[in-house]
């Protein structure tokens, strides 16, 4: 019996005063191009999953999450060509200002209510958005 290699991977809603959610539009990646997803990125060995939150929004938005500000919202598991895992944390504030640190993955942000993302979006986030919305926090998801 083969074991498929499990995958975690951290995504950040930032979400303003307004309720609305920063989504970005992915381009140039061979992986969903086009369609709207979430600041997020790969658990890098020995890395703890808000230290990776922390990372990521620096990379691909340019601002800095203090530790223990992050709101857990949701973990997944979902199926793809590996055993992925996905934990989904609310940001409320912030230093700087959000900006596109990573135009050549990424054509662009939006701001938009989470029950009302912009199309398209990647199934799972939309999944996952509908799960923070009833307020779930362990959910399944198969794509």
């Amino acid at each position: 019996m083969s074991r498929m290699q499990s995958v975690v991977d951290v995504n950040v809603l930032f979400l303003n005063p307004q309720g609305e959610c920063l989504f970005l539009q992915r381009a140039n990646t061979g992986f969903r191009d086009g369609q709207y997803s979430l600041v997020a990125g790969h658990l890098e060995p020995g890395e703890s999953v808000e230290e990776c939150a922390i990372r990521e929004a620096k990379e691909e938005a340019g601002v800095t999450i203090a530790p223990g500000t992050l709101e857990f919202k949701l973990v997944m598991r979902r199926d793809s060509d590996q055993n992925r895992i996905s934990f989904f944390f609310a940001c409320h504030a912030w230093d700087g200002v959000l900006a596109n640190r990573e135009p050549d993955k990424c054509s662009g942000f939006v701001w938009a209510k989470p029950d009302n993302p912009p199309a398209p979006v990647i199934d799972y986030i939309a999944a996952a958005l509908a799960q923070i919305r009833e307020g779930v926090m362990l959910a399944d998801f198969k794509g």
